[in-house]
């Protein structure tokens, strides 16, 4: 398992890897890191007959330990099965995969983005990985400001059960520290006088009122990846500070987040130019992606933009390099799987938020990223409505071509007056087609000739059998001397 990410250190650009471990847990400890007992009694108090079990590549190896461990456990009735290779991302419930098996439940071990399922019952158990608190706690008081009172303890899910202690030891030496909880698999009940509560990337927590969530400081314990680059982009005015437990070092984050958030800009300006949209939908599984599916081609249609649905599985540059008719794509995916670093493709990759800034006025861009497709939806903290009708005469100029360009204008003239005159080439972003069956017929080769209905019919002869270096009805041919 490997994943790159930028962050920036004494101004300087430092792309490094992170190479995750995959320890065998001891016998004796997998009934205390895989909650065995926990998921005895979901699956006996629900009476469910076939579970899956859904592992990522890094916990692979343990399994079939579990799975052991719960069948000896259960009455035969139970019928337990794994779940090797996901269908999207493993930090999601694969709810595809285990239908396939007819499962009525699933458990799902190891990180998770916190998406909840759409229809299957789903357990997490996010598992344990060792933590020293104490050498935590020290070597961030060593690296925060000694005057600083304001924290918020963010975590990686796999360190959920330490958090407490964690925390209580930082107050000690910092009066206001707030910890968060985890809002996926488990009920959070906060209802203080005079508080706000935050809620942003499955992880909840209390502030005062008197407050600005940017009069805090972010401390986050867990690895560099993509659980922390989603809380970056979700917090962009606070300061933040991480703990390793694997390296046991601590650091602050010295990142350009205005940098990184106008290279994201960039990517709205592409999607403004855009005739063409591909909407990958990169989920099945986390709730509320038909919603967004249905709101982005209204969006786009509304906007003059055609666009095109792709379901791919998992994405990669080969894949999406098939549909070069496409000007931008927008990925419909989890929080942490939808900030998709694009530069390798050869078609920016978006995310819904900013497909919507693109196409919906009623958006403005304010600094502020959401990466949950869910709080654009109605009744999310992002939530705004799509205007009737997007088609304005108001124009503006591409920061990308430099050429004029109008918000849902799908028609090639412009009429001034009682004179109807054809746009020229300075006044047109969209390329020669309209749409992808356009481009087909300009391009020079469209594919092997169908010729249909001229072929005739003939029944199934059987074929060769054997391998390649050699069919049954092949001479066989004696290589030795």
């Amino acid at each position: 398992m490997e994943s790159t990410s930028a962050f920036y250190t004494d101004s300087e650009v430092i792309n490094r890897k992170i190479s995750g471990s995959s320890l065998r847990t001891n016998d004796g400890s997998i009934e205390e890191v895989y909650e065995i007992q926990t998921c005895l009694s979901w699956i006996g108090d629900n009476d469910f007959s076939r579970v899956a079990l859904q592992f990522p590549d890094e916990l692979m190896h343990d399994a079939v330990n579990v799975t052991q461990c719960l069948v000896k456990s259960l009455p035969s009735k139970h019928n337990i099965f794994i779940l090797g290779d996901t269908s999207y991302g493993s930090c999601c419930v694969d709810e595809v995969a285990a239908k396939h098996y007819n499962a009525d439940a699933i458990i799902h071990f190891g990180r998770s983005c916190l998406s909840q399922p759409v229809k299957m019952p789903a357990l997490f158990v996010y598992g344990r990985l060792p933590l020293d608190v104490s050498d935590c706690v020290q070597q961030l008081s060593d690296i925060l400001p000694k005057d600083l009172t304001n924290i918020v303890l963010l975590y990686d899910t796999i360190y959920a059960y330490c958090c407490d202690e964690v925390a209580e030891k930082l107050h000690e030496k910092y009066s206001n520290t707030v910890a968060s909880r985890l809002t996926s698999g488990c009920n959070v009940e906060s209802s203080v006088t005079d508080c706000v509560q935050v809620s942003k990337c499955g992880r909840t927590f209390s502030i005062p009122s008197s407050l600005d969530i940017s009069d805090y400081t972010m401390v986050y314990i867990g690895d560099e990846g993509l659980t922390l680059t989603n809380l970056i982009y979700s917090f962009p005015s606070c300061n933040f500070y991480s703990y390793n437990p694997a390296t046991c070092v601590a650091r602050r984050e010295n990142y350009n987040v205005n940098k990184m958030l106008m290279k994201r800009y960039y990517l709205i300006e592409k999607a403004k130019d855009a005739r063409i949209v591909g909407i990958l939908v990169g989920t099945l599984g986390v709730a509320n992606y038909l919603e967004i599916l249905d709101r982005l081609k209204t969006l786009i249609k509304k906007a003059g933009k055609k666009s095109y649905v792709f379901i791919v599985g998992k994405i990669n540059v080969a894949k999406l390099a098939n549909f070069m008719e496409i000007d931008v794509f927008v990925l419909i995916a989890c929080a942490e799987n939808t900030l998709l670093d694009s530069s390798e493709y050869y078609k920016p990759v978006l995310t819904p938020y900013e497909m919507e800034i693109a196409c919906n006025p009623e958006r403005q861009w304010t600094g502020e990223y959401p990466t949950n497709f869910s709080d654009l939806l109605e009744g999310g903290s992002y939530y705004k409505p799509i205007p009737d009708s997007i088609l304005t005469e108001e124009t503006d100029v591409s920061l990308i071509t430099g050429k004029i360009r109008t918000l849902g204008q799908s028609d090639h003239t412009v009429e001034t007056g009682t004179a109807v005159v054809l746009r020229s080439d300075a006044m047109a972003v969209a390329t020669q087609a309209e749409n992808a069956g356009e481009f087909l017929e300009l391009r020079s080769w469209q594919g092997l000739e169908q010729k249909l209905g001229e072929t005739p019919v003939t029944k199934a002869v059987e074929g060769q059998k054997g391998i390649a270096m050699g069919y049954c009805d092949e001479p066989h041919i004696n290589t030795q001397q």
